[in-house]
């Protein structure tokens, strides 16, 4: 990406993470410990240093649920059934089907467990359907807000916080007597990152299943159809690539899934409110912070990076 085409950046943040090369602001994120690689997608430790009067106005866009206790900072966001404010405080985030609009005031911590498709219908959690670009706090759907704000000690080390979480997803799991997401939505999902230009009837052959199964595996774990998903893929690695927090050797294959520019502006305007210029010419620091981990989750589920290697944009 040459240096008229960097996206822009907010020079009134500081995040504690550092930036990569272009400026863009990261997080503390990894892959969760072995044992809970079927379940957990990603873990999450943002902090930043801002003005106590500063409004970032912004948006996230996740492809899976996520556990975000908000340690600090006070929010707002635009979910599916309105307007939600929230300061210090365990909510479950339910996948995304587009950009959802939050602002923050001041500086803010956040902290979040990203839970794999599947994972929820195995733990015999919520049916992630019925969230699509909603959040509640946890006690609606699990373990009680206050007790979760509990496991984090205000003075703790991000690591820390992130092996708290781990241990109680870990205890969760014990009780399932064995019991595992269903190995078709590990490997479409496997499809969404590494080919998500693919038919779906191409995908459902190669996940071993019928058309009608995997339409119904799908539905039911990730809350949306197999051709959704694949779409949402198409255009969370193009902004990835927007943003800078891709792998340039890709640029040329991501361009090419979609048809022409008109079909790129189409698509990536219904999914994220503005054009693809206007996304990089507007800072984006929350995005470029989900972006970023989803696609260093991406890069060493398809074996291009080994966990903890550095990524291509730092």
């Amino acid at each position: 990406m040459n240096q008229k085409n960097r996206p822009a950046i907010d020079p009134s943040i500081v995040p504690e993470q550092g930036v990569t090369k272009d400026g863009q602001p990261l997080s503390y994120n990894r892959a969760p410990a072995p044992d809970l690689a079927p379940w957990i997608a990603r873990l999450y430790v943002t902090k930043v240093v801002a003005p106590a009067d500063y409004i970032l106005s912004c948006g996230i866009f996740n492809d899976t649920p996520f556990v975000r206790i908000q340690l600090a900072g006070v929010w707002t966001a635009e979910t599916a059934t309105g307007p939600e404010a929230m300061s210090r405080e365990a909510l479950f985030f339910g996948p995304q089907t587009k950009r959802m609009p939050i602002t923050v005031t001041g500086s803010f911590i956040s902290v979040g467990v990203g839970i794999r498709p599947g994972a929820c219908t195995a733990l015999r959690g919520p049916r992630v359907g019925e969230f699509l670009d909603r959040l509640v706090p946890t006690s609606a759907v699990a373990t009680p807000s206050d007790r979760v704000l509990r496991m984090l000690h205000a003075d703790g080390a991000p690591e820390d916080w992130l092996q708290a979480l781990e241990s109680q997803v870990r205890k969760r799991v014990e009780h399932m007597d064995g019991a595992l997401p269903d190995p078709v939505s590990a490997r479409f999902e496997e499809l969404a990152f590494s080919n998500p230009a693919i038919a779906v009837s191409d995908a459902a052959e190669h996940c071993g299943v019928e058309r009608r199964k995997l339409e119904r595996v799908v539905n039911r774990d990730f809350g949306l159809s197999p051709k959704q998903v694949l779409r949402r893929a198409r255009a969370l690695d193009m902004a990835s690539h927007l943003r800078g927090v891709a792998d340039l050797d890709e640029a040329e294959e991501i361009a090419l899934r979609y048809y022409d520019e008109s079909h790129l502006i189409h698509e990536f305007t219904a999914f994220f409110g503005m054009s693809p210029r206007q996304f990089v010419a507007t800072p984006q620091p929350l995005l470029t912070l989900a972006l970023e981990s989803r696609q260093a989750r991406r890069l060493e589920a398809l074996k291009r990076i080994e966990p903890g290697e550095a990524r291509p944009w730092q």
